[in-house]
């Protein structure tokens, strides 16, 4: 049989185009594991991360692609409960937020680990992903980072929401003898989840403030008051009494650049690290 060498080509070529984004992704694996790892030695800590980068924001509510979910809760928890009580933990935390059960069991968790524990947000954690920032000893912000309220948002057909504060607004607006039995089974509906997440947050916050500053900070984050999405920044979350710092360890941030987005939804940002003329700011 004769030897075609430009078959050869056209064969390796296609081999290669097959096993190159198994290799890069396993090659990306081994950069998180050993970033993770410098961190973890930097900070004398177990570092976990919850990280959802396929995320995708509304305007005035949140629908995503990746979220917290009951599996995620079941991951976390498992770190949790792997790591000796003497062992501080960090959480590299960047979501949109997701399930309240899910986000409430690693709260939980967190909170009733003995050693210290620091939820770490680079960029953003709001709704569920807040829940959790709540429960930790510590929070270290960027100071352009953002959380967010944790108002229950009731569902609404597929893939929609609606905040409970808006259903009772309504009704009041109406007066109960206007609107359908649906909307007043919803509204009932509303009503115990405002009351249950706000028991949430105050069963978090509880020990790490005083009774009434963590009541009235459990009503704030629960009620309704501001949209779903809107940012609670660095300075907001220290009026409102949290524990919040901003020294985010280099790291992180080098550690968030291997989770890309997925391609079709990266933004068309492009720069040159340090700009043309200058060498890390230095002289």
């Amino acid at each position: 049989m004769a030897f075609d060498p430009v078959s050869l080509v056209f064969w390796f070529f296609i081999l290669f185009a097959i096993l190159w984004p198994q290799l890069q992704h396993k090659m990306l694996l081994g950069q998180r594991l050993a970033t993770i790892k410098k961190i973890e030695k930097k900070r004398d800590s177990r570092v976990i991360t919850l990280i959802h980068r396929q995320e995708k924001i509304g305007m005035f509510g949140i629908p995503f692609f990746r979220f917290i979910d009951i599996e995620d809760s079941e991951e976390v928890l498992r770190a949790i409960r792997t790591t000796p009580d003497n062992v501080p933990i960090d959480i590299i935390l960047h979501t949109p937020g997701g399930l309240v059960l899910a986000s409430y069991q690693i709260a939980l968790a967190l909170k009733e680990h003995p050693a210290k524990t620091t939820v770490i947000v680079p960029h953003y954690a709001m709704s569920g992903g807040t829940l959790i920032a709540l429960a930790a000893d510590e929070i270290i912000m960027d100071k352009h980072a953002v959380l967010g309220p944790v108002d229950p948002q009731l569902a609404e057909g597929q893939g929609s929401a609606v905040p409970a504060a808006s259903i009772l607004k309504t009704v009041e607006l109406k007066g109960e003898k206007e609107v359908d039995d649906a909307t007043l089974i919803r509204a009932d509906m509303a009503r115990k989840a405002i009351a249950q997440v706000e028991e949430m947050v105050y069963n978090l916050l509880k020990g790490k403030m005083e009774e009434e500053k963590a009541k009235e900070l459990a009503k704030t984050l629960s009620e309704g008051r501001w949209t779903h999405d809107y940012p609670i920044t660095y300075e907001h979350a220290l009026k409102l009494g949290l524990n919040v710092k901003t020294e985010v360890p280099q790291e992180v941030y080098e550690l968030m650049s291997m989770y890309p987005q997925m391609q079709q939804l990266r933004p068309g940002v492009e720069f040159i690290p340090y700009p043309s003329g200058h060498s890390n700011g230095k002289k």
